[in-house]
């Protein structure tokens, strides 16, 4: 699939008008309904095969924050061959009380996979949490950068960020298309 035919066909199935408070606390005129092109096997397939461009060239696991990056982890792992790690936003506290669960060893480079990026506020934070187990992270990549700070307080961190779209291109190509 074209990433124009991808871009608006992500648009027309995921993209909420009405009045949404985000996680970072913003209320927003419009909602990127993540989990509409999640759980679409053939966007989905076409998702995973465009980010799959966007990794570095060397690391050794993926991260997924929970909820919404853990089917994008979980295809990129099918397909690379890499193991993911799922980061929880609090350690449970029962069972094993892992933060991070899949198993790692200190010092293994880990890409974070994400959906939507806004201010990327929870990122940095479980990003600061993995480092403080020994986790090295340096590269996030997400389907949707919404150009709202995320990028910038990722930078802060030492992180850079790759998108397979901004907002701004999304509706570039949607205009494009009328």
């Amino acid at each position: 699939m074209e990433k124009a035919e991808l871009a608006r066909k992500i648009r027309s199935i995921s993209l909420l008008r009405g009045r949404f408070k985000l996680r970072s606390g913003k209320i927003s005129s419009f909602y990127w309904d993540k989990y509409r092109f999640e759980s679409r096997p053939e966007l989905l397939e076409a998702i995973l095969e465009k980010m799959q461009k966007l990794l570095p060239a060397s690391f050794h696991k993926f991260a997924a924050m929970e909820l919404g990056g853990i089917p994008l982890a979980t295809g990129l792992s099918l397909k690379t061959g890499k193991d993911c790690l799922y980061v929880r936003k609090t350690a449970k506290n029962y069972g094993t009380r892992n933060l991070v669960e899949g198993g790692f060893n200190k010092d293994e480079k880990v890409v974070v996979v994400e959906d939507v990026i806004t201010t990327a506020g929870q990122v940095c934070s479980s990003i600061r949490q993995m480092r403080t187990l020994g986790l090295i992270v340096e590269d996030v990549i997400c389907v949707i950068d919404r150009q709202q700070g995320g990028r910038e307080n990722l930078e802060k961190i030492g992180c850079s960020l790759a998108c397979l779209f901004t907002m701004e291109e999304l509706e570039r190509i949607a205009q494009d298309k009328d």
